[in-house]
């Protein structure tokens, strides 16, 4: 028994190798699909959660050179420039709410790492009414 005439011109195109290609690129689009969705549908679980509320503090060894402070009675506030050695950290600056010398001095201690007698030495005061 021969085969019809269709299946021997599909034959010779060899279109019974391409005709199935369409249909296994649509069953591995839609097995990728699957597979995706249920990939994705998994619920996902931490072991550590992030902290964004937190506040850091960072500690940075500086070399300071000088120390500006600007007591501005007025507004209650004092402004301080510190100059550093550091090439890449030249100037640091800070507003503090309040406006005694002892005050401004333990607080930039304290912020510094210093002693109160270097901080003392480091400062050059500004009063402003």
């Amino acid at each position: 028994m021969s085969s019809p005439r269709w299946w021997q011109d599909l034959h010779l195109l060899w279109l019974e190798f391409w005709l199935p290609l369409p249909l296994l690129g649509v069953l591995f689009w839609l097995g990728g699909n699957l597979t995706i969705d249920r990939v994705l549908s998994r619920p996902y679980t931490t072991a550590s959660k992030l902290q964004a509320d937190t506040e850091r503090e960072v500690q940075l060894p500086v070399t300071v050179l000088l120390i500006k402070a600007e007591i501005k009675k007025s507004e209650g506030l004092t402004k301080v420039e510190i100059k550093t050695a550091d090439p890449m950290l030249k100037k640091l600056e800070f507003e503090l709410p309040i406006t005694q010398f002892e005050q401004v001095e333990a607080s930039l201690a304290q912020k510094l790492g210093l002693s109160r007698e270097d901080v003392r030495k480091l400062a050059r005061y500004q009063l402003k009414e």
